[in-house]
């Protein structure tokens, strides 16, 4: 389910904000405290927060740290009462999807909601996709897993028989499992798919450890 989470010591701010999410049409679930909030995130959840930066015990940039650790793809939407241009400029540094002074302007909020929304949306979209390849690969025997980089490197049957110390015949059979596995049906196919996890290029290590994260 699409929920907005607010955050925000004032209830009377949670309360004004919670009857204009839903009267949009939005699950909208309000927390007096950061603390609150960090028991129980809702990282893998279509959402995005609206976030009070001065707050006690734990401010709203404070959460927004805690959340990026655990690599939390909400978009999170600062709001403020005393709006700064340094408040503003490490808001974005620390990668807000916006940043909106109070009173908050319902016509201007409204957009950027749909907006951080729309983004949570395709994020977790591409987590999925990247996660099923993953999947795929895991499936892989370590001797396949060899085939395949000569594979997407381009080479011959012969040369990848060659280079591994097999035959060509048992070179056809990893081959065609490889391409089972992953799902594919030409070359081209299964470059690609190493293309979106970096598999053959030279940060193909760091890259692939960072995804499985």
């Amino acid at each position: 389910m699409t929920t907005v989470y607010v955050i925000d010591d004032d209830l009377g701010v949670r309360q004004a904000l919670k009857r204009l999410l839903h009267s949009a049409g939005w699950q909208v679930d309000c927390f007096a405290n950061a603390q609150d909030f960090l028991d129980a995130p809702p990282c893998d959840a279509t959402g995005c927060i609206l976030l009070d930066v001065s707050m006690p015990r734990m401010t709203g940039p404070e959460l927004h740290d805690q959340l990026r650790q655990r690599r939390c793809n909400l978009p999170v939407i600062y709001l403020t009462a005393n709006g700064t241009v340094s408040i503003g400029v490490n808001a974005m540094r620390r990668g807000a999807f916006d940043f909106l002074e109070k009173p908050i302007d319902a016509d201007a909020l409204l957009p950027i909601v749909n907006a951080a929304l729309a983004r949570c949306k395709n994020v977790l979209a591409e987590r999925q996709h990247l996660d099923d390849i993953l999947q795929r690969l895991a499936q892989l025997s370590p001797r396949e897993r060899e085939v395949m980089d000569h594979v997407i490197e381009g080479r011959l049957n012969k040369q990848i028989a060659a280079s591994l110390n097999i035959g060509v015949k048992t070179v056809k059979v990893h081959r065609g499992r490889v391409m089972s596995k992953m799902q594919v049906r030409s070359v081209a196919q299964l470059v690609h798919l190493c293309d979106e996890l970096a598999i053959g290029r030279p940060d193909a290590t760091q890259t692939g450890r960072a995804m499985v994260a």
